[in-house]
């Protein structure tokens, strides 16, 4: 079955729910329940949630994700495991290993489906589908699906159920999304200081960039205007770090958390009344996730997008069917004529997973000293081939 359905509306609860109903004791110590995702973010979070509606019952339940120790997973996996939720990466991993078996499987759920589907993790997928039991049932779930995807599906499998309960793409209708058009780097970091200055709702802000790099640029520009903590997320911090900072935004201990895209897949985090883009995604279908991170479970949030003329706006409202509808700049902000790194437009790498179609191979003939022939050559001819003249009897040395 394929589950659509709009971001903050609870497909963890829809997936885990009727997987426990459906649990039966077993003494077996290896998993009849996995479930897929494609951060070690997701594995804490859907782990939390999958104990707290376990707590009176027997279901053994493990989380197993890269980075950390995995001989303390070894370990846990020993004592038996009922549900398991991991990372593609390090369920290979134990798999290859002999520690996880997955011949028990009964029901695998591939939570976040547009990304796990995707290039980067569509090989591991089809390993893991190959240590798995043919007769399983499969749950996929996710707020967006692109046609790539849809059409994955429909070559590895028959049959399927497709439940949406939003429209696919579509942004949460408890959302007010609104934009800015600001020229450059520069002023949006003005625009961003003023809004949480003279903004009183800002309560709990998460900040949306790019690149590890935009990320810890902005952070030191705004943590020397802002007095407040001001905390930072990307995937060159240490796992520890990440969830702590997690935690604590959750917590309130800080108001602004500046993120890159690690933090826009499933992160759910309580209260979050602004979502800002600082620039907007590379990718159409990570804004709505994006914007997901508020507005969640039946609240209402904002999402803020500050767009130059680099972004790609297109793409975005092409994708969603929703027009950004602009506010004009307040009057305390001017334009600014610094020009940073990020002002420059991006230049756009080809996938090189994506096989080209269109144009040759970029082969060029070889020399005929190096070609692999399969004929008989006499030593001349060889000589000839190779030094591009013929040998000589006599050598070097020529007769006076």
């Amino acid at each position: 079955m394929v589950g659509i359905a709009q971001t903050g509306t609870g497909k963890t609860l829809a997936y885990l729910l009727p997987l426990f109903n459906l649990w039966k004791f077993t003494k077996e110590p290896h998993p009849t329940m996995v479930v897929l995702v494609p951060t070690r973010e997701l594995v804490i979070q859907v782990e939390e949630q999958a104990r707290k509606l376990a707590a009176h019952n027997a279901i053994r339940i493990v989380g197993i994700y890269g980075g950390a120790s995995i001989n303390t997973q070894k370990e846990m996996l020993a004592v038996g495991v009922d549900l398991l939720v991991a990372t593609p990466g390090r369920l290979i991993d134990l798999v290859t290993t002999g520690n996880l078996k997955l011949k028990n499987v009964k029901h695998l759920v591939i939570d976040e489906m547009d990304e796990m589907f995707g290039q980067g993790f569509r090989p591991q997928l089809l390993r893991i589908f190959d240590s798995l039991p043919k007769r399983r049932q499969n749950l996929l779930f996710s707020a967006t699906i692109t046609d790539d995807i849809s059409e994955f599906l429909d070559e590895h499998y028959f049959g399927l159920d497709r439940v949406e309960a939003g429209p696919a793409s579509a942004p949460a209708g408890t959302v007010e999304a609104i934009a800015y058009k600001v020229p450059n780097f520069t002023t949006k970091i003005d625009l961003l200081e003023h809004l949480l200055r003279t903004d009183g709702s800002m309560r709990k802000v998460l900040v949306f960039v790019s690149t590890i790099r935009m990320a810890e640029y902005l952070h030191e520009r705004l943590s020397a205007r802002i007095e407040e903590m001001i905390g930072m997320l990307h995937s060159n911090r240490a796992q520890n770090t990440r969830f702590r900072l997690l935690e604590e935004f959750a917590d309130g201990k800080f108001k602004v958390l500046i993120a890159t895209d690690l933090a826009g897949r499933g992160v759910d985090i309580e209260d979050v009344t602004h979502v800002v883009n600082f620039d907007l995604s590379e990718q159409a279908e990570d804004y709505v996730h994006r914007i997901g991170r508020t507005g969640r479970a039946g609240k209402s949030g904002v999402a803020i997008s500050l767009i130059s003329q680099h972004d790609r706006m297109q793409d975005i409202e092409d994708f969603t069917g929703i027009s950004f509808q602009f506010v004009p700049l307040p009057d305390e902000i001017e334009f600014s004529p610094v020009v940073t790194e990020f002002d420059k437009p991006v230049i756009r790498m080809k996938n090189p997973l994506v096989e080209d179609t269109v144009s040759g191979a970029a082969f060029h003939e070889k020399k005929a000293k190096n070609m692999k022939v399969n004929m008989h050559m006499t030593r001349e001819q060889k000589h000839k081939l190779k030094y591009g003249k013929p040998k000589s009897k006599g050598g070097n040395f020529k007769k006076k």
